[in-house]
């Protein structure tokens, strides 16, 4: 059976069959409805049920917790209608409209950037190249049915024409059905299959507003995508960028950041190490990288946050900067790297 699903303030609407979550069913139908995960771990795709009927399926309490849900919260990965239901999400665009395509992807290089994060770059179809936002993502559908999901960390407009490629950015996590692959006998030449694009993560560009821009580890992938659209764009925004890591070798990409710090006047770096040992030699900032910025910048209330990485970083941060440093909820922007550990953790 199928419902009428209706998303406040937009005004847009689609429609549900019962067998299927309101996210999915707004994917297919190109409403960009806010999410990350897809599996209640994140919890960025919560809004408000004004009216209607649904089920929830599993969810982490993290994203969504039972006095959120007692208020009428939901997450819209894991909700199912039962009737004609009533939304209210903010960010609900015309952006979100990119057709979601599964394709095959042939593997071009992999080059190590440190010891546990290589640079993959595929190539994609010739013919009817992808459409994407910079920091959107993509799937891997590997062949058991399982899927892994991978920011692309290049903009769009560096698709080259008639040879299109997309960089990602993976970190070896020991034991992982993809990773350990990506990291032993992944070879160039190889075939893939992904499917995308996915994702609400992208730059707002009907904003002036200064930018925070804060990444930990691998999570800098989609940030290097927004900061390549900026500059191909001519934005002129003030934005900074906090990028944090264990140990400075965490931070795989450092030359390539100090690179367009001449090209980019309104760009800031703060690179913030957080365990860094003696060896290390490390002279700048350290301990955690959501905090630096709060050291900095204690007053957010006219700022946007784009923030992307290890679930605990950003989720720090959301409580951080919307609860004590002013940030309206509405412009913080997030893509929380849950892994499949994160996913298996006990749900309510």
């Amino acid at each position: 059976m199928s419902f009428q699903i209706t998303v406040q303030p937009s005004g847009r609407s689609f429609s549900a069959d019962s067998s299927e979550t309101l996210l999915a069913a707004g994917i297919r139908q190109g409403i960009g409805l806010p999410y990350g995960c897809k599996d209640g771990a994140c919890g960025s795709c919560k809004c408000r049920k004004i009216s209607g009927t649904v089920v929830h399926g599993e969810h982490q309490s993290k994203a969504l917790s039972a006095e959120e849900e007692a208020q009428g919260l939901i997450l819209t990965c894991c909700s199912k209608a039962q009737s004609d239901v009533l939304l209210e999400s903010r960010q609900v665009t015309e952006e979100g409209s990119f057709p979601v395509r599964k394709m095959p992807v042939r593997v071009l290089s992999l080059e190590k950037k440190s010891d546990d994060v290589v640079l993959l770059v595929l190539q994609l179809p010739a013919t009817d190249v992808m459409q994407f936002h910079a920091g959107q993502y993509v799937e891997f559908l590997l062949r058991d049915g399982a899927r892994r999901s991978y920011s692309m960390a290049n903009a769009p407009h560096t698709l080259e024409a008639g040879a299109p490629k997309v960089q990602l950015h993976i970190r070896h996590m020991p034991g992982g059905k993809f990773t350990d692959v990506v990291f032993s006998t992944m070879k160039e030449k190889d075939i893939l299959r992904i499917e995308g694009p996915y994702g609400s993560f992208y730059l707002r560009e009907d904003s002036d507003a200064p930018m925070i821009l804060l990444a930990s580890g691998t999570g800098f992938a989609p940030i290097k995508a927004l900061l390549e659209h900026m500059q191909h764009k001519n934005i002129t925004r003030p934005a900074a960028l906090y990028w944090g890591g264990r140990r400075p070798s965490d931070l795989y990409m450092n030359d390539w950041v100090q690179a367009q710090l001449s090209s980019m006047p309104n760009l800031t770096y703060v690179p913030v190490i957080s365990d860094a040992l003696p060896e290390d030699g490390w002279a700048g900032r350290t301990g955690f990288v959501h905090q630096a910025v709060l050291q900095d910048q204690p007053d957010l209330s006219g700022f946007q946050v784009y923030a992307c990485g290890a679930p605990i970083v950003v989720d720090s941060a959301r409580a951080d900067y919307t609860g004590h440093a002013g940030l309206p909820e509405e412009a913080f922007f997030a893509d929380s790297f849950t892994t499949e550990a994160d996913k298996a953790k006990e749900t309510p």
